[in-house]
């Protein structure tokens, strides 16, 4: 947060960061190979943390009320996502699916996909993450229920510490009538677990 007492650090200060933890390391920043480094790493972490630049709540303030009538699930599956570990900055990489049950309004299907990249862009654990989506589709768009589903893979454990691979983890965020009533519930799931017949 950018406050007097803690103002955000100029991009000078953090290339200076880097440079440190390239010392820190055992390298020398000052060589041909890693002179342009510092620059690189600040320009992918504005990328990489786009997300504390964005209101999701702004993102989701469009709606359409003419739906001819249509109440019933809305899903959209396999968002892919990536994402950093809050405890070691290191990449989450996994998928979303957003499904909610309108009351009155919908929302631009894009805009589902923005709110998880949003979240996504921040420092996260992937607990807060799905809740944060959840939470914030449930208050702007009051639906009859949302559905988060998240599956991802930690590099904090494929990459380091117990280095094991080919484990992801999941978890879920459920409201409402997603929550309340088992056969919604029932249906959402075998929609998500129903193979595709797009064909494409």
């Amino acid at each position: 947060m950018n406050t007097k007492e803690n103002p955000i650090p100029t991009r000078e200060d953090a290339e200076e960061a880097v440079r440190t933890l390239i010392r820190w390391a055992g390298d020398n920043p000052e060589r041909e190979g890693l002179l342009d480094t510092p620059k690189r790493v600040i320009d992918s972490y504005s990328e990489f943390f786009a997300g504390y630049q964005e209101d999701p709540r702004e993102i989701l303030s469009r709606t359409f009320d003419e739906v001819g009538g249509y109440k019933e699930i809305i899903l959209l599956k396999d968002i892919r996502f990536e994402s950093h570990c809050e405890h070691h900055m290191v990449p989450i990489i996994g998928t979303a699916h957003v499904a909610y049950f309108p009351n009155s309004r919908v929302v631009g299907i894009s805009k589902l996909a923005r709110i998880v990249e949003i979240f996504a862009k921040r420092l996260q654990i992937q607990e807060r993450m799905t809740s944060e989506i959840a939470n914030i589709i449930q208050e702007v768009l009051e639906p009859r229920g949302v559905a988060v589903i998240i599956e991802g893979s930690h590099q904090c454990m494929t990459t380091r510490g117990v280095h094991n691979t080919g484990v992801s983890m999941i978890t879920s965020k459920m409201s409402g009538i997603f929550r309340d009533d088992p056969t919604v519930r029932n249906e959402l799931l075998m929609t998500l677990n129903r193979p595709s017949t797009l064909g494409l």
